[in-house]
C-alpha cells in the first residue's frame, strides 16, 4: 500500500488550520484580542495575524503548486478573530476542493519556488512537499502557537493536537 501526495498533503493542512481557528476561540475567552493581535516573538518577527495568513498561504500554494492549479488570491488584510478564522476556513475550502485525481502524479511534477529578488529553488513534488512545504507550514502554525501561548493563553499539547479527538484507548481497571 503507497501513500500518496494528498495523503501526506491536504489532510496536514486542514487539521492544523482547524486547530489553529479553535485556538482563536480559546485565546478570545482568555485575553484582549487587540493585544494578541499585536503579539510576536521576538521583535523582528511577524505578529499573530501574519503567522496565520502565511499558514494559510503555505497551505494553498503547496496544494496549487502540487496541482498544477492557480491557488486563490487571499490579500493579507485580517485584522480581528473573526477574519483570521475565515481566512482559516476558506483556505480549508480550497484545499479540500482539491481533487485527489490532480494531484497524483505531482511527486515527479517539478516545483519552481522563486523569491522576490529573483533566486529561488527547483523541487520535484515530493522534495518540495516534504523538504519545504510542509516545514514552512509547520514554522508558522508552531509560531502562532507559540505567540499564544507567550501570551498566556491556556493552550497545551492537546490543542496542538486536537484533531485527534480523546483518547481511543482507555486504560485497564
Amino acid at each position: 500500500m503507497s501513500t500518496s501526495i494528498h495523503d501526506v498533503s491536504a489532510p496536514i493542512f486542514v487539521n492544523a488550520l482547524r486547530n489553529m481557528s479553535a485556538w482563536l476561540d480559546k485565546a478570545a475567552s482568555e485575553k484582549p484580542e487587540a493585544d494578541l493581535l499585536l503579539a510576536r516573538l521576538a521583535p523582528d518577527m511577524k505578529p499573530l495575524p501574519a503567522q496565520f495568513q502565511m499558514a494559510s498561504d503555505s497551505a494553498k500554494n503547496a496544494m496549487a503548486r502540487l496541482a498544477g492549479i492557480e491557488a486563490p488570491a487571499m490579500p493579507d488584510v485580517e485584522a480581528s478573530f473573526a477574519e483570521l478564522k475565515q481566512r482559516c476556513a476558506r483556505t480549508i475550502a480550497f484545499v479540500e476542493g482539491v481533487d485527489p485525481a490532480a494531484l497524483a502524479s505531482a511527486a515527479e511534477r517539478e516545483v519552481e519556488l522563486k523569491f522576490p529578488n529573483g533566486s529561488g529553488y527547483r523541487f520535484s513534488g515530493q522534495t518540495y512537499l516534504t523538504g519545504f512545504a510542509l516545514p514552512n507550514f509547520f514554522f508558522h502554525v508552531t509560531t502562532a502557537y507559540a505567540i499564544l501561548r507567550g501570551a498566556g493563553v491556556s493552550l497545551g499539547k492537546p490543542d496542538f493536537l486536537q484533531h485527534l479527538g480523546p483518547p481511543n484507548i482507555q486504560a485497564a481497571k
